[in-house]
């Protein structure tokens, strides 16, 4: 694929350890496809261990994967440690909200790539959030896919969306690519999920 296998001295540890994680656990990340700049939407969204998946895979394939995250936390200690993650500090209550500040962000950086999980964190989630999708669509960027599936063991990026001018189209179509992954609860899908979910 590419040469880094030349120099596999030079892997940074975390990748090391993150690749022996899946290979203990028989969970298989990647590949991750070639674009530099695009928001990507991680789901279905049913355990905590999703996001130790997501996390684990993302050193796995040594992608630089920002997070949003609250700035109020950026203060003090943590705020160096969040930024060394990737964090990017959102204000929510400022005018224009997170749309506006991501939006920004993406026109001052020749690659970014932004993680959400559109379901949120509750289960059973009524609608889903749609910033990521405005994100996108503002900043002229794709959506990536990041499906977790329990049954396959897999943390796979298997569909780009461009989204288009019919917004309740391209939604429809990501709920049915999120509904082909197995979760870890079924039960907590988010109701548009759960509407293709066993299909």
């Amino acid at each position: 694929m590419d040469s880094s296998h030349h120099h596999s001295g030079r892997r940074p540890l975390a990748q090391i350890i993150a690749q022996g994680l899946l290979r203990m656990t028989g969970w298989k990340a990647g590949p991750f496809p070639d674009i530099d700049r695009a928001v990507i939407a991680g789901g279905p969204h049913t355990s905590n261990w999703d996001g130790v998946i997501a996390l684990v895979s993302r050193s796995a394939l040594q992608k630089d994967v920002n997070i949003m995250i609250k700035h109020s936390l950026f203060k003090g200690p943590l705020g160096w440690l969040l930024h060394k993650l990737g964090a990017i500090p959102i204000e929510r209550g400022r005018a224009g909200g997170v749309v506006t500040q991501t939006v920004a962000q993406f026109q001052k950086r020749d690659r970014l790539l932004i993680a959400v999980t559109p379901e949120g964190t509750r289960s059973n989630a009524e609608e889903w959030k749609l910033g990521f999708y405005h994100i996108a669509k503002r900043a002229n960027v794709p959506i990536i896919l990041a499906l977790a599936d329990y049954q396959k063991k897999t943390f796979s990026f298997p569909v780009v969306i461009h989204p288009s001018d019919d917004m309740e189209a391209d939604l429809q179509a990501i709920y049915q690519h999120f509904a082909t992954a197995t979760p870890r609860h079924p039960d907590k899908l988010s109701v548009p999920v759960k509407a293709f979910y066993g299909q």
